[in-house]
């Protein structure tokens, strides 16, 4: 670690006790990078200790998620009427989707938050869900500001292929908006179906993977939050840890 990480962990454990970051400090050790993991979790690059090993997780389960779970489940039909008149008139406010990994044109993003914060101009083009995300998400610190929302269309034919993301400590919420007939996710190895109007929740540590053989285009919206098993100085330490991180791999 850098001299400013310790400083900035020595900070946060005079705050909230000197074990509040032993969690994150065991995650950097370098035998946890060859220490066993689930199987299919192999590929991420962090994985905090501690966390269960669940690859998909009840949405309604978590109080400290449910308000933006039910806020985005009941304003869905809304949310979906103001995202197609959005594709329909507005094309140019999507781009096409820049996944760590990859980036495909037939994935596209119409982005609310990234970057630490919410992105203001797609207040106009999409004002109930950046609402309910402001209110329920940023307002209430449950976002990861390392991650981003965005309204995820994947066009007819698209595939994404099996991969994990970074790391297990957020987790992944999809309200689908706009579900043909043949598509579907599969986290660890189990498949399950989009309901309109319903969200999923999953870690996507674990490898998973995405497609849409349909005829339209599929759209969910995203938002990465904090694992509900992280803790507060957890968040606010893995926060400063991996701007560094990514500072200096950007260097």
């Amino acid at each position: 670690m850098t001299p400013e990480i310790d400083a900035y962990f020595e900070v946060v454990k005079s705050e909230h006790g000197a074990d509040s970051l032993a969690r994150v400090e065991e995650m950097l050790e370098p035998r946890r990078r060859s220490e066993q993991r689930h199987p299919l979790q192999q590929a991420a690059k962090w994985v905090l200790p501690g966390i269960p090993q669940v690859p998909w997780h009840d949405p309604y389960a978590y109080p400290e998620l449910l308000p933006l779970v039910n806020a985005l489940e009941a304003e869905s039909a809304q949310i979906k009427s103001e995202h197609e008149l959005a594709w329909a008139q507005r094309r140019a406010s999507f781009s096409d989707y820049e996944h760590y990994l990859v980036r495909q044109n037939n994935w596209q993003a119409l982005y609310l938050y990234r970057d630490g914060a919410l992105v203001p101009d797609s207040a106009a083009v999409a004002p109930t869900a950046y609402r309910m995300l402001k209110e329920h998400a940023v307002d209430t610190g449950v976002i990861c500001p390392l991650l981003e929302s965005h309204f995820s269309t994947l066009l007819p034919g698209a595939v994404i292929k099996p991969h994990c993301d970074l790391w297990n400590f957020s987790i992944n919420l999809h309200l689908a908006i706009d579900i043909p007939e043949g598509a579907a996710i599969r986290v660890a190895g189990e498949t399950r179906p989009w309901e309109e109007g319903k969200t999923l929740l999953f870690d996507y540590s674990f490898e998973h993977e995405a497609w849409n053989k349909g005829a339209t285009a599929r759209t969910c919206l995203l938002a990465d939050l904090w694992h509900p098993d992280t803790t507060l100085p957890e968040r606010s330490a893995l926060t400063m840890l991996m701007t560094e991180i990514q500072k200096m791999m950007a260097a």
